[in-house]
């Protein structure tokens, strides 16, 4: 089975309304292109530092307009359209960093909430605390495409590997990891971090970013990528800018990759001992 997938790259501002206008000119240019499957990056919606500028355009789920332009888009278009994740009021008063994907009649698969939330303090000064605002998800989730079997992960997620072995070996041939990595961060370890999640598992990646300058003063890195299960690239875009990234994705080099590199079903129990704790005199007691 093949079909071909594309990787939306945007540099979001603070208005969702212009976000919405945005992601469907690049939609459609992607379906134009021949796409089946379309994932925005993470936050299409809006990238806002501000807490209180953020809260003051978001919407729950049934009035958000991202979620309705996307419902909207794939049914015009007919295809399988993945918002990447976008912010979603919460009835509690806090937010869900929420994906979605939409079927060829418009109608929702599913949606996933982010899990791992990106409390860090970098080197270069910049501190982010997304748990003060945000509530984490506790569902991994997969659907089954007409193409494949997708499993969902939204940027931070990238570094906890359990999370996509135990979906590889739950049957995903493809992984989604839309996302807003830092410019530090992405230049140390966005591609790394991917490719080793493609071998590791012998899955496709895809993986929409944001890119560039933004309103709300930060920088994110770019380079949208799609990336098959031997980790080669297929396909990438620059550091900056809008753009479409697409490759032809054949479902069976899920099954090649697998069958020369067997690790999803060679992995074993074990278990972990402690090293035994040392005397004064050097003696294990």
């Amino acid at each position: 089975m093949t079909f071909k997938a594309a990787a939306i790259q945007m540099c979001s501002g603070v208005d969702p309304e212009v976000n919405a206008r945005t992601m469907a000119r690049l939609v459609r240019d992607a379906a134009a292109q021949g796409a089946s499957y379309v994932q925005t990056p993470e936050m299409t919606g809006a990238l806002q530092r501000d807490r209180a500028g953020l809260r003051a355009v978001l919407r729950d789920e049934a009035h958000d307009v991202i979620v309705s332009t996307a419902s909207t888009l794939a049914a015009d278009l007919g295809l399988h359209l993945h918002v990447g994740s976008t912010a979603i009021a919460l009835s509690d008063g806090k937010i869900a960093n929420r994906g979605f994907l939409f079927g060829p009649d418009g109608n929702k698969l599913c949606h996933y909430d982010k899990i791992h939330m990106f409390d860090v303090d970098l080197d270069n000064g910049e501190s982010w605390r997304e748990s003060a605002a945000y509530t984490p998800g506790d569902t991994a989730r997969l659907v089954d495409l007409p193409f494949g079997v997708l499993g969902f992960a939204i940027c931070y997620d990238v570094r906890f590997p359990e999370l996509f072995r135990r979906q590889a070996i739950a049957g995903a041939q493809l992984m989604s990891i839309p996302a807003a990595f830092t410019r530090q961060t992405g230049e140390a370890h966005w591609e790394i971090l991917l490719r080793a999640r493609a071998i590791e598992n012998g899955l496709f990646v895809i993986a929409a970013a944001q890119a560039g300058v933004h309103e709300d003063g930060r920088e994110t890195y770019g380079h949208s990528i799609i990336i098959d299960p031997w980790g080669r690239i297929l396909a990438s875009a620059g550091a900056t800018g809008e753009q479409v990234v697409l490759a032809e994705i054949d479902i069976a080099a899920v099954a090649a990759a697998r069958g020369k590199i067997p690790n999803l079903k060679n992995g074993r129990p074990f278990s972990l001992e402690n090293r035994p704790q040392s005397t004064p005199g050097g003696v294990a007691a």
